[in-house]
């Protein structure tokens, strides 16, 4: 019975073609409402996952610090390297700098490192510094700084440093001039304006540190959350380690809430095409009202009557959703494989638009649209199987 009822009611029928016309309307508003929800999820979550990875890598993972001024020395970096061979760790000094070149004048953030121990965990100079080995009084600057000051690699470049030196009359502060030996673009121009990096024992001199003296320590860390725990057993008072998910908490927790808010309008459009599914059904339903009756009075069962027509509720809403994950997956493989969209690179970071839609949003996005279909199936499934039968066969 439900089997013929299905059929029979979702062949075209030429004396009210709207009927068919608002199922079809229906099916594709599902359809191009789950393929937009699916292709927005992507881009939404690619672009988290870029930024997250950019920022992994120029935030680092793990960062030890201590707020006692005694800093870090080569004896505790072996400890913990010895300790927690699993994890890599690259200790640094930092401090804020002014370059300069000619009459133009920027401010920035200097590091001295060792570079082998950095190139081991971040992965931006491990790349754009494959070739090169700075040493001495060489440094290393973003693409930001390189193209602000028009450098060329080997060019020069003065530092002023927020350290003072007394002279007869006054103090002045430190100036130190560099040689370019390279630079290196993480993809976001805020780092790339701001960071630069040289040899920890030409930043250890100007500075006057003593030897084996750090600020502190950058860790790379497979699974950060969970490792930072281990660190902090081997700190002493006045030291700490923190994560890059602490230090950008905020900016995360923006992008989580507009991803909810842009899943939450975008489902929308699938319950607005959903309104043609009960639309559709009712004016099956105030049709076939003679026919329902006459079936209840030959002993067909309202829960039979109510199954068919929520069946056919299941299959518009169904098909669509089953097209739309179809159209949906298509432009995520297409968006994601050829260079359709380009973005300003100096803006996202990455001229390619970034997609990648994760399984969880994927699943959501599926069960929320069936949800939705059912839903709205079932209202005029239960009107069909609520039609008075005396009522009906009396005055039709």
């Amino acid at each position: 019975m439900i089997k013929y009822l299905l059929l029979k009611y979702l062949r075209f029928d030429k004396t009210q073609p709207f009927i068919t016309l608002s199922a079809i309307l229906a099916f594709a508003g599902v359809s191009v409402g789950l393929m937009v929800l699916i292709i927005a999820m992507a881009i939404m979550n690619g672009f988290d996952k870029e930024f997250e990875r950019k920022l992994f890598a120029m935030n680092y993972p793990i960062t030890i610090i201590t707020h006692n001024g005694t800093g870090f020395d080569d004896d505790f970096v072996n400890e913990l390297k010895s300790n927690l061979p699993e994890l890599k760790f690259s200790p640094y000094i930092s401090t804020q700098v002014v370059f300069k070149n000619e009459n133009k004048l920027d401010g920035g953030l200097i590091f001295g490192v060792n570079f082998d121990d950095e190139k081991e965990i971040n992965s931006i100079l491990a790349r754009d510094l494959e070739q090169i080995s700075p040493k001495g009084f060489d440094i290393v600057v973003g693409s930001g700084i390189k193209s602000n000051f028009g450098l060329l690699d080997g060019d020069k470049i003065s530092l002023i440093f927020m350290d003072l030196t007394p002279s007869a009359l006054s103090v002045m502060p430190k100036m130190k001039r560099f040689n370019l030996a390279g630079s290196f673009s993480s993809g976001l121009i805020a780092y790339d304006k701001v960071y630069s990096y040289t040899t920890a024992e030409a930043l250890r001199k100007i500075l006057n540190y003593p030897n084996g003296i750090y600020d502190g320590i950058h860790v790379y860390s497979p699974d950060p959350k969970t490792d930072i725990n281990k660190i902090n057993q081997f700190l002493k008072k006045g030291e700490r380690a923190i994560g890059w998910w602490q230090q950008n908490g905020n900016f995360f927790s923006a992008l989580a809430l507009e991803k909810r808010a842009l899943f939450i309008v975008l489902m929308l459009i699938i319950l607005v095409a959903s309104l043609n599914i009960i639309s559709s059904l009712l004016m099956t339903v105030m049709n076939r009202r003679q026919e329902i009756a006459l079936l209840l009075a030959l002993g067909a069962s309202k829960s039979e009557i109510k199954k068919s027509f929520f069946a056919q509720g299941l299959v518009i809403g169904g098909s669509g959703i089953v097209f739309g994950m179809i159209l949906g997956l298509f432009g995520v493989w297409l968006l994601g494989s050829f260079d359709i969209v380009n973005l300003p690179a100096d803006v996202y970071g990455s001229s390619k638009l970034p997609m990648e839609l994760s399984v969880s949003d994927f699943v959501l996005i599926v069960i929320g649209a069936i949800f939705i279909v059912a839903f709205s199936s079932y209202y005029p499934a239960k009107k069909a199987s609520q039609v008075d039968i005396l009522t009906t066969l009396r005055n039709e």
